[in-house]
């Protein structure tokens, strides 16, 4: 018979990520620390909490160094010293090799060339006067090769007037897709080699905020395309050679084909739902996965839904929930507060998952989420 012990498992960020991976892993008495510049980070009052930069080498070693197990909540961490963590004999899950390779979208970009994963046409671009020369490639989408996220480091270049807000560091430029719909698969893999993906869910974006604004699961495309988007995801963090959870984030063009747009290594914002709509949820499979315990069942309980709560343009300050009683009402409505006491205009702080089984009564409940609960200050 298996004996298990619960390791000390140190996560690097302490955002609403973090959080809700500690909430899951209570349940199975894990004890973590975490490590994150902001003192009022959402996760430090519910595990060890360590301030400092996650990107200091010296900083990064000496947190790694009292943890059994290292895992992340954001990529934008020191690759070095988790390749010497793992040298000093500790675990580190995803391996600092991946995450090292995501975090430069050009490098991503070229591994799904490599690797046969259709992508959107894409060319590597030092400079903006690189970008200015490829008037001819355009429509496409200047993208920052590092530190982009939640929208920011992306630049729409329809026509050649738009060339002035090419970015002026090495980046790539994407053709322009013309999709359908955009979806996201999250698959996890353990160390045994044992992989399980999550059905597809589909993504809307916020207009102006470029971040995911709600989603439905599953996602409404064919059969055909939803076994394709989980074998894409499959073979992506099977050729990276990964442990842990990894969401993969696809186009549907016009014509039916998936284009993978970006990975992350991580729990990530297209599975929050699963927590009530899956039996097993994203944070409890991403805990599974980095210690090497079986992969949980993955299936969807219910059709859900999920509503991002971003802070109300116009509003910064202490924040304030209005709507959140009429909200609590609604029947199969879950609201998950991310513990930020200041709000600023398009900032998460927290999101609520809709379940029900009927698709018509789901869409109703999402609107009267997104037009009730607002967060302003």
């Amino acid at each position: 018979m298996a004996h298990y012990r619960q390791p000390t498992v140190g996560i690097l960020g302490g955002g609403q990520l973090g959080r809700m991976l500690i909430q899951s892993g209570m349940d199975w008495n894990i004890f973590f620390s975490v490590l994150d510049p902001d003192p009022q980070a959402p996760c430090r009052s519910i595990a060890e909490f360590r301030t400092g930069q996650l990107t200091d080498y010296s900083t990064v070693l000496d947190f790694g160094k009292t943890c059994e197990l290292i895992t992340i909540e954001i990529e934008n961490v020191n690759v070095a010293a988790l390749k010497e963590l793992v040298r000093l004999g500790k675990k580190v899950f995803p391996q600092p090799e991946v995450i090292e390779l995501i975090q430069d979208k050009r490098t991503q970009k070229k591994f799904y060339r490599e690797t046969g994963i259709p992508t959107a046409d894409f060319m590597l671009v030092e400079n903006a006067e690189q970008v200015r020369q490829q008037k001819t490639f355009l429509p496409a989408v200047n993208k920052l090769g590092r530190e982009g996220y939640d929208g920011r480091g992306v630049q729409i270049l329809k026509n050649e007037s738009d060339l002035v807000k090419a970015f002026d560091s090495p980046g790539i430029l994407e053709k322009l897709v013309k999709f359908e719909k955009e979806i996201s698969v999250i698959v996890a893999r353990n160390e045994s080699g044992e992989v399980k993906t999550f059905p597809a869910v589909e993504m809307v974006f916020h207009p102006v905020a470029n971040l995911v604004e709600y989603l439905f699961s599953p996602a409404s495309i064919s059969e055909q395309l939803s076994a394709q988007a989980e074998l894409i995801a499959k073979k992506i963090i099977t050729g990276l050679n990964m442990v842990g959870l990894l969401a993969v984030e696809m186009f549907v063009t016009k014509d039916q084909q998936l284009l993978v747009n970006e990975i992350a290594p991580r729990p990530h914002n297209s599975g929050h739902q699963t927590i009530e709509g899956n039996i097993t949820s994203q944070y409890q499979q991403h805990l599974r996965a980095v210690l090497n315990l079986p992969l949980g069942d993955t299936s969807t309980t219910k059709p859900s839904a999920m509503v991002n709560l971003l802070g109300e343009e116009g509003f910064s300050g202490e924040a304030k929930f209005q709507g959140l009683p009429e909200v609590l009402e609604l029947n199969g409505t879950y609201v998950h507060l991310y513990g930020k006491k200041l709000t600023k205009p398009f900032r998460k702080m927290g999101h609520v998952t809709v379940v029900d089984s009927d698709p018509q009564s789901l869409i109703k409940k999402v609107n009267f989420v997104k037009q009730t609960l607002k967060i302003i200050a």
